[in-house]
């Protein structure tokens, strides 16, 4: 029984001198999948390499940061993202976050247009980053370690959203309360390698997605391979280029 990772960031500069040891550790680990995510216009290539390299185990999800700009300061936060981030020392005013929505708005048309789903951060921003999706009629939506409320993630669950949790779980009473009240059948589990590991301020890897499945299980009194089942099924609904590679 293994694992579906549905958002890792492996083409981060903190796994440059190793990502091929720490790709076999995570096959080994028995993960069965890999969404990797970029957060840079530069990270496109890497990530693209890394899926020919590994074809059936890394899967691209190409898209930009609504926020951060990669270390050369070469990308502006406006141009493409994947969602909203309304932390306050970020976005303060009204116009910085309808800078988002339209951009956000922008990638969702896309998707919808090339049958694409979305991988969606909305740090500081549940509510206003599940109402646009709603509005704009966003149907296969993965929201990654979502830091909002438990009502608020209901809201989602309703509109078939799914919601992904990270091994950060462990130490987070945030996404503890958010795993207790919404259904198995609505999450997926991540990793966001390097962030969002068991402890802080350590390097996350994509084989602690074990870490986060063991801890659902725990919070929902059932077994960490129905965990597994499920979340894997779920991530096939969202993304369905999975099914035809993962083990039956």
């Amino acid at each position: 029984m293994g694992a579906v990772d549905c958002h890792c960031h492996l083409a981060a500069p903190e796994f440059h001198a190793d990502i091929e040891s720490v790709l076999e550790d995570t096959k080994k680990a028995k993960v069965l999948a890999l969404v990797v995510v970029a957060e840079y216009l530069a990270d496109f290539e890497k990530i693209i390499q890394l899926s020919k390299r590994y074809p059936g185990f890394v899967f691209p999800c190409l898209g930009i940061h609504p926020v951060q700009t990669s270390p050369a300061g070469l990308e502006s936060s406006v141009t493409l993202k994947v969602g909203l981030d309304f932390t306050p020392r970020i976005a303060s005013t009204d116009e910085q976050k309808e800078r988002q929505r339209q951009v956000l708005i922008k990638q969702i048309q896309l998707a919808k247009q090339l049958d694409l789903p979305l991988n969606v951060h909305s740090r500081s921003a549940g509510r206003p980053t599940i109402n646009l999706l709603k509005e704009q009629g966003a149907e296969r939506v993965l929201l990654h370690a979502f830091d909002g409320k438990p009502s608020v993630a209901m809201e989602g669950v309703k509109a078939g959203y799914f919601f992904s949790i990270p091994p950060s779980i462990i130490r987070s009473e945030q996404k503890q309360k958010l795993v207790k009240q919404l259904p198995l059948e609505s999450l997926c589990l991540e990793t966001d390698s390097p962030a969002l590991g068991p402890e802080k301020q350590v390097r996350n890897e994509p084989k602690n997605i074990f870490i986060a499945a063991e801890y659902v299980a725990k919070l929902k009194g059932i077994s960490v391979e129905e965990v597994l089942e499920v979340t894997t099924q779920n991530a096939q609904k969202i993304f369905p280029k999975l099914k035809n590679f993962l083990r039956k």
